[in-house]
Formats: C-alpha cells, sequence, structure tokens
C-alpha cells in the first residue's frame, strides 16, 4: 500500500511537471504571433503612407487659361493715312518707343506744328502705349492682368497734376472695355487739351494719349472735336492688335475674340508675364510731361 502511495505521488509530480513544460513552451509561440501581427500593422502603414505619396506625385500642377493673344502689332503702323493726317496733319513719321520685347510691348508718338506766320501756329501729339500681358499660374490669367492695368490706367490720367475740369466716360465700341479722360493743362506756352483713351482688348492694353494747343496768339483747338478724334484713332488701334492676331477688326463691342486657340501664346526666352508688370510701371500716360516739352522746342 506504502509503495503504491509512492507511484501516485510520482504520478502527479511528473503531471505537473508536464503541465509547466507544456506552458513553458506556448510562450514563445505566443510571442512570435504577437511579433507577426506588429510587423504586419507596419508594412501595411509603409504601404499606405507610400500609396498617398504616390497620389500626391500623380495630382495634376495648377493650370491657368492661356493668354488669348500672343502678339502685338507695329504701333507706328496701327492707324491709317487719313487718320494721321486729320490728327497730327503736319506730322512727319511716327517714332517708335524703346521695348526689350515687342511681342510683349510697344508704342509710337508723332508730333505736329502747323505754323501760320502772325497768327500763331497749332500744335498737336499724339502716342499710343501697348501692353501684352501672359498668363502666370501665380498672379492670374491674362486678361485678368490686363484689366488691373486698364484701370490703373484711367486712375493715373484722372490724377494728372494740373489738370482743370477733369471729365471721364465710357467708350462704346471699342475692345472689352474703353474710358476716355479729358481735362485742360494750362502752361507757359498756353492752354492745352488732352485726351487720354484707356481701352483693353482682352489681354492686351492700348493706352491713347492726344493734346493739342495753339500757340503765339492763335485759338486754343475745340476739345470736344480732339476728343472724338481721339476715340476714333483708339478703336483703330484695338482693330489693329485684332487684326495682328487673326481676328478681324471693326467689331461693334464687346470681346474681339474668346477662342485663345485661334492666337496661341508663344514663350519667349524672357517670361512675357513678368515682362508686363515689370514694365507697367513704366508705362504711365505721358500726357503730364509732353505738353510743355514738345511745344517749347518748336515755338
Amino acid at each position: 500500500m506504502q509503495r503504491r502511495a509512492q507511484r501516485e505521488k510520482r504520478d502527479q509530480r511528473a503531471k505537473r511537471r508536464n503541465r509547466v513544460l507544456v506552458c513553458a513552451a506556448a510562450v514563445p509561440v505566443m510571442l512570435v504571433a504577437a511579433g507577426c501581427s506588429s510587423d504586419s500593422g507596419s508594412g501595411d502603414s509603409t504601404d499606405k503612407a507610400a500609396k498617398a505619396a504616390a497620389s500626391a506625385s500623380a495630382s495634376p500642377s495648377p493650370t491657368v487659361q492661356a493668354a488669348a493673344y500672343g502678339k502685338l502689332p507695329e504701333p507706328c503702323k496701327a492707324f491709317s493715312k487719313k487718320t494721321l493726317e486729320d490728327l497730327v496733319p503736319k506730322g512727319k513719321s511716327g517714332k517708335e518707343g524703346k521695348s526689350d520685347d515687342i511681342s510683349t510691348r510697344g508704342s509710337c508718338s508723332w508730333d505736329s506744328l502747323d505754323n501760320n506766320g502772325v497768327k500763331g501756329s497749332q500744335f498737336r501729339w499724339l502716342n499710343v502705349s501697348m501692353l501684352r500681358f501672359e498668363s502666370d499660374v501665380t498672379r492670374g490669367p491674362a486678361d485678368k492682368l490686363a484689366q488691373e492695368y486698364f484701370e490703373k490706367q484711367v486712375q493715373e490720367a484722372q490724377a494728372v497734376e494740373g489738370a482743370k475740369g477733369v471729365k471721364t466716360e465710357p467708350v462704346a465700341g471699342t475692345g472689352d472695355q474703353a474710358t476716355a479722360v479729358h481735362y485742360d493743362l494750362k502752361k507757359k506756352e498756353g492752354t492745352f487739351k488732352q485726351q487720354t483713351v484707356v481701352a483693353r482688348v482682352e489681354n492686351v492694353v492700348v493706352t491713347l494719349d492726344y493734346n493739342g494747343a495753339g500757340l503765339a496768339g492763335d485759338k486754343t483747338p475745340s476739345g470736344s472735336d480732339m476728343l472724338k478724334d481721339a476715340k476714333k484713332a483708339a478703336k483703330e488701334a484695338v482693330d489693329a492688335v485684332s487684326e495682328a492676331n487673326g481676328e478681324g477688326g471693326g467689331k461693334a463691342g464687346g470681346s474681339a475674340s474668346k477662342t485663345p486657340s485661334k492666337a496661341p501664346s508663344k514663350s519667349p526666352s524672357k517670361s512675357p508675364s513678368k515682362s508686363a508688370s515689370k514694365e507697367a510701371s513704366d508705362e504711365p500716360s505721358k500726357s503730364a510731361s509732353s505738353p510743355s516739352k514738345k511745344p517749347a522746342s518748336k515755338s
């Protein structure tokens, strides 16, 4: 009986050792399983990050509508022979302004002195400036940039120092928008009648300055007649811009073209949009200084 009891005790102790060994062996298996589970989660996170990066790189870069007009006409050929005979009857060939990029910026001026001897003389000065804008991803579409510059030009024309009786009025049938500013400017040579017409067609701004005076006792010209001539010349210049880009001139009004593909803009070596924005500050109306200088050299 005693031996039997001893054997039962030994069997019980053996069973307990086996259970301990089985449990000990199970612990590494659980750790391995836990480790595999952790690695799997890390891999999923890495895959998600990689997919997000790939998606970001595949996203299209920002775009902006292309400029409608890609070039300018020769400014000294913007007017017909008859128009020049009417506005600057004694004028000779126009004087073209300097430009480092004729597809972006251009200007031309004419002056006329009709000498009537002891009765005095009639002076006229005509200037046309054209500035073309390119679309820019950071600054916006070209027509919007042109509109901003258009508004700036009108404000500058209204704020000329010494101007008397400044009046502003819209001009119909000239490009997408046009405004005329006219006033008197008294100088030692006489009273000058100044007309400034600012017009925008698509992404191009045309600024026309036209002034005149009766010198050495001659009568002061009619401001209303000069304004009528200035409006006619401004429309002619705007039509020249449209024609240079393959669009017919002489439109009754509104946009000259809404199809950018008809006049694709070429990218010059120097960024046109930057050039236009840089030169815009150099393109204000010359009407404040020109009247006094021009007649002085002729009288």
